[in-house]
């Protein structure tokens, strides 16, 4: 999974991209110190592995991971090459979901490139320029479609889809507020919109309204404005310190727990991050477990067997015969695979099997 971090410049977005990768990308208070998209690839958290590992003391432990990219700030203007607009605009198209970054706190150390803090300004500067750039697609699609309406008339349906987006951004609403079949999300993943990727916004708040985390929408009005844009989208929001984020990357296991305890926090932003990601995108994670390795490996949500088994390898999934799947929570609490053969919890699976988040699975197969 691939996770685009955008924002204007100095909202904290590098600052975050800093701590929660240990990349360190430059951050300095002034426009495009990122002028490449730094990369950084992060471990997903999960504890279960960390038990199967107890159960089989395998020789290695390997998580699901997850690579933000951090994106140079984008500007008014971008879609028309403001700034550096175009190149960042094109790393935007290569990232699964966007991470979103509104400043929600006062500092007159840190400038704003616009002069004042705005959340609902700067939001709609960023999707603007996205929906901007959307249009030029859009248009140029429906231009070689219509010339292949003369002679194709099985082309109609996706001209009326492409319309009825165009209409939208037309009207200043990003791709992604359509209600579309599934049919009509196939024909859409065709064309690379920006404004139709999964959108989860960090909205950047002071350390000071940590001990309002439950209230914030009463206490911060920019946190406010971002929560209710995201519901108007459907898309996801999280107050996030990135301050705080950076203290944390410095700290041990041990210390990191105690620090967010004090905070009375019951995890870092970035966990939050990572799960509101895996919801956003509809993933899972399925688990295999042995004395070689303990591994996590995500997948879709819906995914079949045959196909989670080629995440492994193509050869599986090529040659699958079945697959032998216990739910985590029976493995742990039997103790042991044989334990749970003994109960009966080990199933044995074919191909029309859809993957659950948790599995610990066996493939069999015979190429």
């Amino acid at each position: 999974m691939k996770l685009g971090i955008v924002g204007l410049p100095n909202v904290g977005k590098s600052t975050l991209f800093n701590a929660i990768t240990g990349a360190g990308a430059e951050s300095a208070n002034y426009p495009f110190c990122t002028i490449d998209p730094n990369v950084g690839v992060v471990c997903v958290p999960d504890e279960r592995l960390d038990k199967l590992a107890e159960m089989y003391s395998p020789e290695k432990i390997t998580p699901a991971i997850i690579e933000f990219v951090d994106i140079a700030g984008l500007v008014k203007g971008a879609s028309q090459g403001e700034g550096l607009g175009n190149k960042f605009l094109s790393h935007i198209r290569e990232v699964d979901a966007i991470i979103h970054v509104v400043r929600c706190f006062e500092n007159g150390n840190i400038i704003h490139v616009d002069g004042s803090i705005d959340a609902k300004r700067d939001l709609d500067i960023i999707n603007l320029e996205l929906i901007l750039s959307d249009m030029e697609i859009i248009e140029r699609r429906l231009d070689k479609d219509r010339k292949v309406l003369k002679g194709d008339k099985t082309i109609e349906p996706e001209i009326k889809l492409l319309e009825r987006v165009k209409e939208a951004l037309d009207n200043g609403l990003s791709a992604r507020t359509l209600e579309l079949t599934q049919d009509e999300k196939e024909i859409l993943d065709t064309v690379p919109l920006l404004s139709s990727k999964p959108v989860i916004y960090a909205a950047n708040i002071n350390e000071d309204d940590i001990p309002n985390i439950d209230n914030l929408e009463e206490v911060n009005k920019y946190y406010a404005d971002v929560v209710n844009h995201a519901r108007e989208e459907g898309s996801g929001v999280i107050p996030i310190c990135a301050g705080i984020e950076a203290e944390l990357s410095e700290l041990e296991d041990d210390e990191k727990q105690m620090f967010l305890s004090d905070l009375g926090l019951k995890e870092s932003g970035l966990n939050r991050l990572i799960k509101e990601s895996y919801s956003l995108l509809g993933l899972i994670s399925f688990l295999t477990a042995g004395q070689p390795e303990v591994r996590a490996w995500t997948i879709t949500n819906g995914t079949k067997a045959p196909q989670a088994a080629g995440k492994i390898h193509s050869d599986i999934e090529r040659g699958f015969i079945r697959a032998e799947v216990i739910a985590y929570d029976d493995l742990i609490s039997c103790g042991s695979m044989a334990a749970a053969k003994e109960k009966g919890l080990v199933r044995s699976e074919g191909k029309e099997y859809l993957m659950k988040d948790g599995d610990v699975v066996l493939f069999r197969f015979n190429v």
